[in-house]
């Protein structure tokens, strides 16, 4: 694997280098001004008010995504590729969608305060959920192959996936689930386009979200063990620092951030299938890749343009290539800056 890397690494450079290379930066610089000019037209065929509309669905798209790729960054710059991230994901939305009725939401009732405490405790009580299950995933799945191949934890992460996914099959079956919408329909006008109460709780719980995370990993104790972990595990080792309930703790971490994601993904769209956490997965996985994997902000950042380019794409042209849009994206990070927007080397997993 260490040989196939580095062949990539010098192929990579070799095709970067002299004429071809600068041929390369010149046609992907085309490539972006042309899809912009032809966005610019299509925005001003279309109006302000339906670009604002898209803009609002955007950034909350991509929060929901900067959620996801969050617990993808972390668990990657610490151990490795957490493949079963994104059915962690799912598995938060179909618990919540079964914990709504227990605390008495219900579509078509009334919205008061007391709807909002036990609504914070469905969010809290699938995050804890969310928790718990990762860090069993880690301690049965991934602690005992730590020291084994490299091969081998990734084999087991898909595998990982595949059983929680059969898991959510089994507990509601191949259709669509739908979730209840209790969310009140209020909201406000602004240059002909409505900023509901959906989006801005999704917004909101995001932004909270991801700097109360970034502050976590700089100033906290766990947090900085955390980081010393990923930059060098043996010197941590070294330096006194829990390997074991660091890499446990960062698992934890991850999915309560992916178990608020798939709440809020339900809350938003109204509904859940069994394999959401495969699709919004690669997604979030792009944007992971796209920010700078290993880098908190990298992530954030990462997931909301790859839901603005996901949404304005849907909204501009056809929906049928969207896909195909996104995975390009990652195929030129790759090629052109493997780290990412902001992202920093880490130890190669």
């Amino acid at each position: 694997m260490g040989t196939i890397g580095e062949a990539v690494r010098r192929r990579r450079s070799g095709l970067r280098a002299g004429a071809a290379g600068r041929i390369l930066d010149f046609a992907l610089i085309a490539i972006i001004a042309i899809f912009l000019i032809l966005l610019g037209t299509k925005v001003v065929a279309q109006g302000g008010s339906f670009f604002l509309q898209i803009l609002t669905f955007a950034v909350a798209n991509g929060g929901i995504y900067a959620l996801i790729a969050l617990g993808y960054t972390m668990v990657y710059g610490i151990e490795l590729i957490n493949f079963a991230h994104g059915d962690v994901f799912a598995f938060g939305a179909f618990l919540s969608a079964s914990l709504l009725p227990i605390f008495g939401l219900r579509e078509g009732g009334t919205f008061t305060a007391g709807s909002v405490f036990a609504l914070l405790a469905v969010f809290g009580l699938t995050m804890l959920a969310c928790g718990i299950l990762n860090i069993s995933i880690e301690r049965i799945a991934y602690r005992p192959l730590r020291h084994a191949p490299r091969l081998a934890p990734l084999i087991t992460a898909v595998g990982v996936s595949f059983f929680l996914e059969g898991v959510l099959f089994l507990w509601k079956g191949p259709s669509n689930v739908h979730y209840a919408n209790i969310i009140p329909n209020a909201g406000f006008e602004i240059f002909g386009a409505t900023i509901g109460a959906k989006d801005l709780l999704v917004i909101g719980v995001s932004i909270v979200l991801v700097i109360g995370l970034a502050l976590f990993v700089d100033r906290t104790r766990l947090g900085k063990a955390m980081r010393a972990t990923a930059q060098d595990r043996d010197a941590a080792l070294l330096m006194g620092i829990d390997i074991d309930r660091t890499i446990a703790a960062t698992f934890f971490i991850g999915a309560i951030l992916a178990g608020a994601g798939g709440t809020m993904y339900g809350l938003y769209y109204n509904t859940s299938v069994f394999d959401l956490g495969f699709s919004a997965g690669l997604v979030a996985f792009t944007a992971a890749v796209f920010g700078g994997i290993g880098n908190i902000y990298g992530a954030a950042i990462g997931g909301l343009v790859i839901g603005m380019i996901q949404s304005f794409w849907d909204g501009y042209f056809d929906s049928a290539w969207t896909q195909v849009v996104i995975f390009t994206i990652l195929i030129l990070v790759l090629i052109f800056r493997p780290t990412g927007l902001l992202g920093m080397r880490v130890p190669e997993k």
